[in-house]
């Protein structure tokens, strides 16, 4: 069950929800500034987005809601499938491993 996330009452909806991927990366984390608030003062109001630009590195970046560009869906698709291909070559070594256990019962 997905938990529920509620919008305190006079803020704006984010555009962008957590693991969109955007062309600036993976969307990992989002915050609010109110407008009350001293980071609003210091920063401005609205939403920032933490993005993680690699997902195989450390590193992630802070980005204003009209920083972020989603990818097109040929993109999206394409990203995707290279994803798919990579876990499925990362399965075939696992079975391969799987059957190297010497007394081991292993499924074809």
């Amino acid at each position: 069950m997905q938990p529920t996330i509620t919008i305190p009452h006079g803020w704006k909806y984010p555009r962008f929800t957590l693991r969109q991927r955007a062309e600036q990366g993976l969307i990992i984390g989002i915050k609010y500034y109110p407008s009350d608030s001293l980071l609003a003062h210091e920063y401005g109001e609205g939403w920032r987005y933490i993005v993680m630009p690699d997902v195989n590195s450390i590193e992630e970046e802070n980005r204003l809601e009209n920083e972020i560009e989603l990818l097109t869906p040929q993109e999206l698709r394409a990203e995707i499938q290279a994803e798919i291909e990579k876990c499925l070559r990362q399965l075939e070594l696992l079975k391969y491993e799987l059957k190297a256990i010497p007394g081991g019962i292993a499924d074809g």
